[in-house]
């Protein structure tokens, strides 16, 4: 990907600020007062969103807002450039007196417009391996499991394809997105909380912003300014976003800053979700925000949002402080803004995505917060990829070609 085509991208993202207020109409004739019918009140106040999409942008869009008055649905245009990756994982265990299983999260099952899934092949000594598509339905995982007293190996290989994605001002009217994953993208979970200090920490940014493209960038740019990159967590960090609000402390790694982008979003009705994945190559962007010998330790989690007509939108919030954190950058450094106006509504897809299901139960094991690394199961306790000692795999990525 050229360097140019984030240089448009910073040109036109900052289109999204707050609109100015709407010109007053002329005023109607006033309208006669209906009472209200024997045991209704009158209108309630405003109570924070619940778990469906009855009060979201997307039934209940601000006119003139950009969810509404959209064109017929066109057909999206599919990108022209696209680099093909084979990504290799390897494990090697020690010998176990008990069974030992391996989980490995997959690529994406569905094709989309920045990734394309041409397959996976595996190898090795293992009594039962095999696909397996979890419950959910969009997570796919590879799974293997080895008798007592063998020294465990795989090694599997997943080819896919990518292009960089970028949030186009000028495309509207794409076509909307299933119900049941929009209303899912609206819930509440364990760690991404819709209501409560979400819901008046998001009101608090936005203030009188009605267009929701414009409040999620709102969100995005408090975030940058009051979340912290903390290097020294494990990868991705634990997610929990209500832990954040509760102590008022705010950031984390990639799962904990853009997690709390996504609740802060779900709080004011505009669907968002994470979406787990890998660094696979480097970025052109910046150092730090790509891989620097091999993908083992690069699990990464980006963002992305919901606006009808536009579809999901990205956004990688966590990445601007990842890189203010690691390559101290001034408030006032070039670098710094530029990076703030791209990482709204582009990915650079140096980067594969598995999968955005939240509080993952795998078949007869744990439950997840979320499925992003390795996980072993074994009778002397059960560790993902992020522990060193027990656990011997590394990831491996090559570029094979472009088109």
């Amino acid at each position: 990907m050229k360097r140019r085509a984030f240089l448009v991208a910073a040109s036109i993202l900052p289109l999204f600020v707050a609109p100015k207020t709407f010109a007053k109409k002329k005023a109607a004739p006033p309208k006669k007062a209906k009472k209200p019918a024997a045991g209704k009140s009158g209108p309630k106040p405003s109570t924070p969103p619940q778990t469906t999409a009855n009060n979201s942008v997307l039934k209940a869009a601000h006119p003139g807002s950009s969810a509404t008055r959209l064109p017929p649905v066109k057909a999206p245009t599919l990108p022209a450039q696209w680099q093909t990756f084979a990504v290799t994982t390897t494990v090697r265990l020690s010998p176990s007196q008990d069974r030992q299983r391996v989980w490995l999260p997959l690529p994406l099952n569905q094709d989309t417009l920045y990734q394309r899934n041409l397959g996976c092949a595996w190898q090795g000594n293992f009594e039962q391996g095999r696909l397996r598509r979890l419950p959910d339905g969009e997570l796919e995982a590879f799974y293997c499991e080895w008798s007592p007293n063998v020294a465990p190996q795989l090694e599997i290989t997943a080819t896919l394809a990518t292009a960089d994605r970028q949030f186009d001002v000028s495309r509207r009217s794409l076509p909307p997105e299933r119900d049941d994953i929009l209303n899912r993208a609206l819930q509440s979970t364990r760690q991404i909380p819709n209501a409560d200090g979400a819901y008046a920490l998001a009101l608090k940014i936005v203030g009188r912003i009605v267009d929701p493209v414009a409040q999620a960038r709102a969100l995005f740019d408090w975030i940058v300014e009051h979340a912290g990159y903390d290097a020294s967590l494990p990868a991705c960090g634990n997610g929990d976003v209500r832990q954040q609000l509760e102590t008022q402390r705010f950031g984390g790694r990639s799962a904990d800053i853009n997690g709390l982008f996504v609740a802060l979003c779900r709080a004011i009705g505009i669907p968002a979700r994470r979406v787990f994945g890998q660094r696979i190559a480097p970025s052109l962007t910046t150092d730090c925000l790509g891989i620097q010998a091999d993908a083992t330790h690069a699990a990464h989690c980006r963002a992305e949002f919901y606006i009808p007509g536009y579809s999901w939108i990205p956004a990688n919030p966590s990445d601007v402080c990842r890189a203010i954190a690691l390559e101290s950058l001034s408030a006032e450094n070039s670098k710094r803004m530029a990076l703030r106006r791209i990482l709204f509504g582009v990915w650079e897809m140096n980067w594969m995505a598995y999968n955005t299901s939240e509080e993952v139960s795998l078949p007869d094991g744990p439950a997840l917060p979320f499925f992003t690394f390795p996980y072993l199961e074994r009778a002397e306790g059960n560790l993902d990829g992020r522990n060193p000692e027990g656990f011997e795999y590394r990831m491996e990525s090559r570029r094979i070609a472009s088109g």
